[in-house]
């Protein structure tokens, strides 16, 4: 068979590509990432293989229509990599609803399926549908699978999902669906093979990145997550509000004057870091700064962070492990540290040489808590689950 898988990973403003050697019917190996942003014109991409980087301006513009994005991104793709290997591509997308509880192939009635769902995730859900569209107006032989951020807390109960509202609204699917779910997916099967103890037991996963959630584990199965509903939900994040009153929603529109169309513009692009700093939306800036608004912005976050590790624990009733990972929690100590700080009543202690050092374990030996940093990795994720589909075990 052919031997190359392709990835992408949809974002607001970029999209990352990952490229597979396939060394097994349950293997790929990552050989190189690319990533094109969309917020460079010239739409931009980088390749990265080994350690080497290629950059290329793309010749066409982004529109509602991919392909030809899409051409050029696989032309580039092409002077380095044999494509005429390329056995699937598989993507992510942010909202499974009910409908997913795993990866699933692409084919008319799976577009269908996931467009019927772009309302509950209007923001992320169009951009995957018209990455799904370009490759299969160009390659339309090709092996497509969806991954599904949702998929992973399809184990939440209930009680876990559901909102105290009129019960016929959770049968409309308005419930608590959860997301980060390809990074929670790895996390757990890093930790099995990383840390088995803490897999087998009671784990708070943190994806603390641009978006930012955390995950409830109990033998690396999730039970509950901090986000919700939306990806508004939970904890602060970069430029997004996390947990608002819905009272204030509800002032803004009406007393407030606010459009629906501005309220959507301040939760998810100007709150969150940016909001309460006013400075960046980068915690790296905010973290350098000696602006007491930029303090305050860390400060707001890592609180809200530790309480809801808090109520998380509560969910599992007991704490075993936490695991930091994405971008900031991978590699910032003092994120972490103040974070940890708040949470010594339940048993954590970190280490300050090994945390400063973005260590695999940066708790004590003493610490009745284990504190870990383990990168995640969407894409790997991605790939594994394009190759059980393309194994026929979707």
């Amino acid at each position: 068979m052919s031997d190359l898988l392709i990835t992408f990973n949809a974002g607001s403003s970029t999209v990352k590509i990952g490229l597979f050697e396939i060394r097994t019917m349950e293997h790929a190996h990552r050989i190189a990432k690319g990533v094109i942003d969309f917020q460079k014109h010239p739409l931009h991409l980088r390749i990265t293989k080994g350690a080497s980087t290629f950059d290329d301006n793309l010749a066409a513009a982004a529109s509602d229509d991919l392909s030809a994005v899409m051409a050029d991104t696989l032309d580039c793709l092409g002077k380095h990599f044999d494509l005429s290997q390329l056995a699937a591509a598989g993507h992510r997308i942010v909202h499974g609803g009910d409908r997913f509880e795993g990866p699933a192939r692409i084919n008319d009635a799976t577009v269908d399926a996931i467009e019927a769902l772009t309302k509950l995730a209007p923001l992320h859900q169009p951009q995957s549908l018209r990455l799904i569209r370009a490759i299969r107006s160009l390659k339309p032989t090709l092996a497509q699978s969806a991954s599904f951020d949702t998929a992973f807390h399809r184990t939440n109960n209930d009680i876990v999902r559901r909102f105290a509202i009129p019960r016929g609204f959770y049968d409309a699917g308005i419930k608590r669906y959860g997301f980060h779910g390809l990074s929670y997916k790895f996390i757990a099967g890093a930790l099995k093979r990383c840390a088995p103890d803490a897999a087998r037991g009671k784990v708070v996963a943190a994806h603390l990145g641009s978006g930012a959630s955390l995950c409830a584990l109990d033998d690396s199965v999730s039970r509950d997550s901090s986000m919700g509903f939306s990806t508004l939900d939970g904890i602060p994040m970069a430029t997004r509000c996390g947990t608002l009153d819905p009272g204030v929603l509800l002032h803004l529109l009406g007393p407030g004057g606010k459009s629906l169309h501005e309220m959507e513009d301040i939760l998810y692009h100007r709150s969150g870091l940016l909001g309460v700093s006013g400075i960046s939306a980068d915690s790296r800036v905010l973290l350098a700064s000696n602006e007491p608004l930029a303090r305050e912005a860390i400060d707001l976050f890592t609180f809200r962070i530790a309480g809801e590790v808090a109520r998380l624990t509560a969910t599992l009733g007991g704490l075993d492990a936490i695991v930091f990972t994405a971008g900031i929690g991978e590699n910032q100590p003092l994120i972490r540290e103040k974070i940890c700080d708040r949470l010594g009543w339940l048993g954590i202690a970190l280490d300050p040489k090994a945390n400063a050092g973005n260590a695999k374990t940066v708790s004590t030996i003493s610490s009745r808590v284990t504190a870990l940093v383990i990168p995640t990795d969407e894409e790997q994720v991605i790939a594994d689950e394009a190759l059980f589909v393309l194994n026929g075990k979707d």
